[in-house]
């Protein structure tokens, strides 16, 4: 059974840095994509970064234009574990992280035709200004 365990949410102010771990227990990301997306309130889903890991284990990285720059997606296949690095975190930042897994992607764009077959529970991050 495969579960995604999301951690390292929280409350800081504007500029501040923010590091979101998941876990991934019964999955090992290969020729496929995992990421990260947020939902704020009233606000639809988005994606935020994702990454893609070759099946000989090079990558590939994504991210949305509003975070480009700022957020750093990383993958340790070692540790089964995903990170998100946020930094000059703004107020906009704030939402509901979630971790995903198991997707494609098609072009530069966070968008993939199906849904990520894998959801973490999610972890909340909250930025002041």
């Amino acid at each position: 059974q495969v579960q995604l365990v999301e951690s390292g949410g929280g409350s800081v102010q504007a500029g501040g840095s923010l590091r979101l771990s998941c876990v991934a227990s019964g999955y090992t990301v290969s020729g496929n994509c995992m990421g990260w997306f947020r939902q704020a309130p009233g606000k639809e889903r988005e994606g935020v970064a994702a990454i893609y890991v070759g099946i000989y284990g090079g990558f590939l990285t994504y991210y949305n234009a509003s975070v480009k720059g700022r957020f750093t997606i990383s993958q340790d296949n070692a540790k089964n574990t995903m990170y998100l690095q946020m930094d000059s975190l703004k107020p906009e930042d704030t939402a509901m992280y979630y971790c995903a897994a198991d997707f494609k992607l098609f072009g530069r764009e966070i968008a993939p035709p199906s849904p990520p077959r894998y959801w973490g529970q999610g972890t909340q991050v909250t930025v002041s200004s």
